[in-house]
């Protein structure tokens, strides 16, 4: 698959209402090409039933699975990994995972993790936070113009995270960010309805760039 549109990514209040399942159905529905699941919770039992129910939804939309933080639960599922810069060894999770699993890198705003994570076998690089986030206050902040230097040196797909919204992520494709990572713009929403006419929204910015 082309790693190209919009990344949804759960958040903890999804986790925690029950809207998990329909919302990020929805997501697929609108178009969501990857989908990231990301619970730091210990709960192993109840991590490993949501995403095995989230893999079931990505494979019948044909989107791709990617499990935040655990190398151990991509494996068992068979599905994507991503891992932060305190997440373990990308290089090692590469080995145990095999060549053709997606395995995505944070490199918040510098292209020497960007390079150490391409060079560990990275499928795609992760910038950001671009603007005010949330989800991750406290990360140190991305430029579009280290878009525009990344695209140049890596060839591998670059994925924009941070406060993305509709308004503001065409700057940002049009800088060189393959796919936007979205939480609260996407699921922070009203009605799994709404959920995909965002999820739409999203992936009409990629056509024709």
């Amino acid at each position: 698959m082309k790693l190209r549109g919009l990344y949804a990514i759960t958040d903890s209040q999804l986790l925690a209402d029950g809207r998990l399942l329909p919302y990020v159905e929805a997501a697929l529905r609108g178009g969501a090409r990857l989908l990231q699941y990301r619970d730091k919770s210990d709960d192993d039992a109840r991590r490993l039933r949501e995403a095995e129910a989230l893999r079931d939804l990505c494979l019948r939309h044909g989107a791709l699975l990617i499990i935040n933080d655990d190398l151990e639960l991509a494996a068992r599922l068979g599905v994507g990994l991503h891992l932060g810069q305190q997440d373990g060894s990308l290089s090692a999770a590469r080995a145990l995972l095999g060549p053709k699993v997606v395995i995505g890198a944070t490199c918040h705003g510098q292209l020497e993790l960007a390079e150490q994570a391409a060079a560990d076998g990275a499928s795609y690089l992760a910038f950001g936070r671009f603007f005010d986030s949330s989800t991750k206050p406290g990360a140190p902040p991305a430029t579009p113009e280290l878009l525009e230097e990344a695209r140049a040196r890596f060839p591998q797909p670059l994925v924009a995270i941070g406060g993305v919204t509709l308004d503001n992520a065409p700057g940002l494709i049009a800088r060189g960010a393959a796919m936007v990572a979205v939480i609260n713009a996407l699921f922070a929403a009203d009605s799994a309805a709404e959920v995909e006419r965002r999820a739409r929204a999203f992936g009409q910015l990629f056509e024709g760039s």
